[in-house]
């Protein structure tokens, strides 16, 4: 009897460590900034940002996945294909670009080597609270096991940011305890990840820009599984890019000069089918500012069912009915309109936002980040995080302390 309640006090202390051990890590990673956000407001200003100001119709459009994961060394995998395989994939449905944004791993390229997108996925915690990191030289190695809070997720978007060219916020609607609230504060990334799947409406985009965060909207598979048919080809951005060098390719995301797409799983699982289909996309054929009006324009290659406008606030400002083109004059008072252009085989095509600014003072609606530290509540908010991992430390070894002592045999124990 005594060996085995011997063995249960043992087994009760290596679960006791692992507790311990467990909830300083996340009390350790929770230690942040506690900042002071400031509130943007609306964009304003004479004159409209056209994000496709630069388009060049000598190289309209080349089709990009950017959140593919492949095959890695390794025992810990997320998808059982290597990188050649993944984008010989992809090839057979017209991509033109696919980056492997793996997981903590800068993947290299097969084909492109030096000139290709560099990125990976960071994120360890268990709120999948992830991003992508583009143009890093080396992974970023930390992270917050619960990031609850906006300035826990605002100080690991700044450390981010600063060893990288641009940073993208992943499936927001898929993250855990995002809040509108952190979508209206979040600042200094540049790109958000849009159309989960659950809808294609994308409200919390509309949230970001409302608060006058100028991000810009991207369409991935978020690839595991290039065996299934409903994994592969049913995100992507089209983008009005020179070349495929990763110089051309960031300049354009910065600028917006792209297109984000939900595309069907044709054929369901009859692969010629899906392939010949994806040969046949619907695209956007011109896209602008009429003259020097404030008149946004698109044009599409064939009949959408409905065509919206969408503004401040997620209003539908214009919807124009199976049209192939439609056009809404940004009035004064509007912030920001972006178009959705949804097809009567199931194909979306979201464009990104045309936004007042001034021309004289910027070049661009995008503000530089205006968040800054308040210090009484960082040493406040930190110090009760070391209160609490001592109190656990001391707990832990009272509790170990306690249940060694009744378990201890000896002559005296046997004399009574």
């Amino acid at each position: 009897m005594r060996i085995v309640k011997t063995i249960g006090l043992w087994l009760m202390r290596v679960v006791a460590t692992i507790v311990l051990v467990a909830t300083l890590a996340v009390v350790v990673t929770s230690v942040s900034p506690i900042y002071n956000f400031a509130k943007l407001g609306p964009f304003f200003g004479p004159d409209i940002y056209n994000p496709y100001a630069n388009i060049d119709s000598a190289y309209m459009w080349r089709r990009a996945n950017f959140h593919t994961h492949t095959r890695v060394e390794g025992p810990l995998n997320e998808c059982d294909y290597w990188p050649e395989e993944v984008a010989n994939e992809y090839l057979k449905y017209g991509y033109d670009i696919v980056t492997f944004s793996n997981h903590n791993e800068i993947t290299e390229h097969p084909t492109l080597s030096g000139e290709a997108v560099s990125l990976y996925e960071h994120g360890y915690n268990l709120f999948k609270s992830h991003n992508l990191v583009f143009g890093a030289e080396q992974v970023c190695r930390y992270d917050m096991l619960l990031p609850l809070s906006v300035s826990q997720r605002q100080f690991m978007l700044d450390m981010l940011c600063r060893d990288a060219d641009i940073v993208q916020m992943n499936h927001p609607l898929r993250t855990i305890a995002t809040t509108d609230e952190h979508l209206r504060l979040l600042e200094g990334y540049t790109l958000i990840e849009l159309d989960s799947g659950r809808s294609t409406e994308n409200e919390y985009w509309d949230v970001a820009l409302s608060a006058g965060h100028y991000v810009l909207g991207v369409a991935n598979d978020d690839l595991h599984y290039p065996d299934r048919s409903a994994s592969i080809a049913v995100r992507s951005n089209f983008l009005a890019t020179p070349s495929l060098s990763y110089d051309d390719v960031l300049s354009t995301l910065r600028a917006g000069c792209f297109y984000a797409m939900r595309t069907p799983d044709y054929g369901a699982g009859v692969w010629q089918e899906k392939v010949r289909r994806n040969a046949m996309l619907p695209t956007v054929t011109g896209i602008g500012l009429r003259g020097d009006s404030d008149s946004v324009y698109i044009e599409l290659s064939s009949r959408a069912d409905s065509i919206k406008f969408v503004g401040s606030d997620h209003r539908t400002l214009c919807l124009a009915k199976d049209a192939d083109s439609a056009s809404f004059l940004l009035g004064p008072d509007e912030p920001f309109v972006r178009i959705t252009a949804y097809f009567p085989d199931g194909e979306v095509i979201y464009t990104n936002p045309f936004a007042r600014y001034d021309s004289a003072v910027a070049d661009s609606p995008r503000r530089r980040p205006s968040h800054t530290i308040n210090w009484p509540y960082t040493l406040l908010f930190n110090s009760v995080l070391v209160v609490v991992a001592i109190g656990l430390i001391l707990l832990y070894i009272r509790v170990v302390s306690y249940k060694f002592e009744r378990c201890k045999i000896g002559p005296k124990a046997n004399r009574e």
